[in-house]
């Protein structure tokens, strides 16, 4: 049987996150921010910055975070609102296949919507270490689903949307992976499979 390791195909560990912002670091003005949930669901939701943070329940994960291009961070402690409970509290429709994320600064990325049930440590996360998020690394909130690449970790949140077909995000349509499993090592569209491993168990 392979040796499963704690590092993901063709990653390396580095100390602190390295910051992308492919149309800058947005300001965000904390007092007229809402984060939607719209799209196939039953009961659309809009929250408030203090309802993320003081209304909602949270949970805790420590995880890797690992980026596309290459690096990891270990050991990164998450606290946020768990999928499972927006999945719960929008009633979410049953031809919905896929989450669609938006953000402050127009970027857009896409995930299948069963690599958030199958996972229970999916949040949306909206403090880092415990404190809040700092604005380069996305403040308010972003998604946070530790078993895929960081592109898929939308900085800067603003909408999920439900559907129930895929479309292409901002770094899908220049050939990024639909779903982005670091596991699987889906880096770019065609790459499905190729390594075929199981996830380890941390």
């Amino acid at each position: 049987m392979e040796k499963q390791t704690k590092i993901p195909p063709n990653q390396h560990v580095v100390k602190n996150f390295i910051i992308y912002a492919e149309f800058g670091i947005p300001h965000v003005d904390i007092q007229q921010y809402r984060m939607k949930v719209t799209g196939l669901v039953e009961q659309p939701l809009e929250f408030t910055y203090d309802q993320l943070m003081n209304e909602l329940p949270h949970e805790k994960i420590r995880t890797d975070f690992h980026c596309v291009t290459g690096w990891s961070v270990l050991d990164v402690e998450w606290e946020g609102i768990p999928f499972s409970l927006i999945i719960e509290k929008a009633k979410v429709k049953e031809n919905a296949k896929w989450i669609n994320f938006y953000s402050m600064d127009g970027y857009t990325t896409i995930i299948p919507l069963d690599d958030v049930r199958n996972d229970p440590q999916s949040m949306i996360a909206v403090k880092i270490n415990g404190k809040p998020i700092p604005e380069k690394n996305g403040f308010p909130a972003r998604p946070i689903i530790p078993h895929l690449y960081g592109w898929k970790s939308a900085k800067w949140l603003t909408e999920i949307e439900f559907i129930d077909k895929y479309i292409d995000g901002y770094w899908e349509e220049r050939g990024y992976h639909e779903r982005g499993d670091v596991w699987e090592e889906e880096r770019f569209k065609g790459m499905s499979g190729k390594h075929s491993r199981k996830r380890p168990v941390l």
